[in-house]
């Protein structure tokens, strides 16, 4: 039985602001029954197969690719002390195998995405919010290097989809919510140690706070 309101923490960043590591390290900090975590990548609208060009032109980064009632709805069910199950998003991928997650309820819940301060309803459930920050030219190589390695997208079609998808909706849906989050982090460095050390210290205090 819930017994005591969670803390929601917001963590949001552009693309190739370094905010899965950042979560990464994070999470690194908790027991497994202390955190949860909700992303947003999980409650895309399927798009349906797409050949390489359809996909190169499909703006995946505007707010009507997401699903943003049923991630509202999943977050409130994770506040209540319910169980959430949700298929795993396969980034439009007809080959990946898809997981059905499991998010427990946890004293801390993490809600991480690039519209979770632009969507309302979620914005305002959310009790501590975090700004990832890099600079658009490291932003930009980690993308390319990310979706060259992981996706296999050409270095053409992430470009494209940097400067007509990427910026333009970072600067619109996230950008005007920044001097509205409680912590402001720049990651331009690719090296791990200062993150590392960010996080211990927050998750420490988070810790002490709600986690007893």
């Amino acid at each position: 039985m819930k017994t005591k309101k969670p803390v929601i923490i917001g963590i949001a960043g552009g693309s190739g602001s370094g905010k899965t590591f950042f979560l990464h390290s994070f999470l690194h900090h908790f027991k497994h029954d202390e955190v949860t975590l909700v992303s947003q990548d999980d409650y895309y609208i399927p798009a349906g197969e797409m050949t390489q060009e359809e996909n190169k032109l499909y703006n995946f980064d505007l707010p009507s690719t997401i699903d943003d009632q049923q991630f509202l709805m999943d977050i409130k069910k994770l506040i209540n002390g319910e169980t959430v199950y949700k298929k795993e998003y396969n980034f439009n991928n007809p080959l990946a195998v898809t997981k059905i997650l499991e998010i427990h309820p946890a004293p801390i819940i993490i809600v991480e995405g690039l519209f979770i301060l632009h969507f309302k309803e979620i914005n305002s459930l959310i009790d501590y919010r975090i700004f990832i920050e890099a600079d658009e030219n490291i932003a930009l190589e980690r993308r390319v290097q990310r979706d060259g390695i992981e996706r296999g997208y050409p270095e053409e079609d992430v470009l494209y989809k940097w400067h007509n998808h990427v910026v333009p909706a970072y600067k619109e849906y996230l950008l005007p919510y920044r001097e509205t989050c409680n912590q402001l982090i720049y990651n331009n460095s690719n090296e791990a140690d200062e993150i590392i050390r960010i996080t211990e210290i927050m998750s420490e205090e988070f810790k002490s706070n709600y986690c007893k």
